[in-house]
């Protein structure tokens, strides 16, 4: 967070010098408040820049195995040019070297660990253990390593991405 303060610093003194540069070239002709205004514009367009290039940096700092199955695009009131153009502000990511297969009765049950990205103020990630049965393609989280929580349990379609990567070897 420490240089991404200092890139919009810079960023915004960059433009001032541009705006500054405009100025004495133009003979003083342009207004004064220009430099101000070159400084915001400057800041604020490598804040959007660096917002919407998050997913793609982190997505590519992933390990070998690790592949996303989800992404979200929330609009913010506070961005509003997020209504128009989405930003992904959170992924999943599903870490295929760790996934648990195995049968029980008739059933395929796969137990495995997704990720949860999210972007905030401080990138935060939230691990959380699932079961999901091939067979019936129902998905449950675990509360624990050995106890499921069946009030969440969840139903996946066959062309999910999560069901194809965890079941689609069987």
């Amino acid at each position: 967070m420490l240089w991404t303060i200092i890139a919009v610093a810079v960023s915004g003194l960059g433009a001032a010098g541009i705006a500054l540069l405009l100025r004495k070239l133009s003979g003083n002709r342009l207004p004064k408040w220009l430099i101000p205004v070159f400084a915001g514009a400057g800041m604020l367009a490598y804040q959007i820049s660096w917002e919407y290039s998050w997913f793609e940096h982190q997505s590519a700092r992933q390990p070998e195995g690790a592949l996303v199955v989800a992404t979200e695009q929330n609009p913010e009131i506070w961005r509003p040019w997020t209504f128009h153009i989405p930003m992904t502000n959170a992924y999943t990511v599903l870490d295929t070297n760790r996934i648990d297969k195995r049968v029980a009765g008739n059933d395929t049950v796969a137990s495995f660990i997704l990720y949860r990205f999210e972007k905030q103020h401080v990138d935060r990630v939230v691990p959380q253990a699932y079961l999901l049965n091939c067979t019936t393609a129902e998905l449950v989280p675990l509360k624990s390593p050995s106890e499921p929580d069946a009030q969440k349990i969840k139903r996946l379609s066959q062309d999910d991405k999560l069901y194809s990567a965890v079941c689609g070897k069987q």
